[in-house]
């Protein structure tokens, strides 16, 4: 499966997560989002990931969009409810963020990813997945 995320991704653009901090195999769950910044610019992507028992949020800011004015960025697991799990911010030049993980496996949740550009809040979610 290695190999084959290899090859999507050298096409795709945006590298592939590696893993969370504290669990070692993950797997994309819902549709990735994307933060567009000024300008409709895609600048990250947004993606929900379940392992270890628990669901994990993910940014990444793409290479493209690294040498913008953004500062930070912030990453959590969202329930329906809009209760925020295991939120993580970074400064730059932190552009690979991990949400810490969150005991949400039981009910219906997405990811949410805000970047500061130019200290402005731009965010995306992925999609909700019950």
């Amino acid at each position: 499966m290695a190999a084959a995320v290899s090859a999507t991704l050298i096409s795709a653009g945006p590298a592939a997560a590696a893993t969370p901090p504290g669990c070692s195999s993950v797997s994309q769950i819902g549709a990735t989002g994307y933060i567009k910044g000024t300008g409709g610019v895609t600048a990250a992507s947004v993606k929900q990931y379940y392992g270890c028992g628990k669901n994990y949020s993910y940014v990444w800011v793409w290479e493209s969009f690294r040498d913008n004015a953004w500062s930070s960025v912030y990453t959590a697991v969202v329930t329906r409810d809009g209760d925020r799990h295991g939120g993580v911010g970074k400064a730059r030049p932190a552009y690979e963020v991990w949400s810490n993980g969150a005991n949400t496996s039981g009910v219906c949740t997405y990811a949410v990813g805000q970047l500061m550009i130019n200290d402005r809040p731009f965010a995306a979610a992925s999609s909700e997945v019950c």
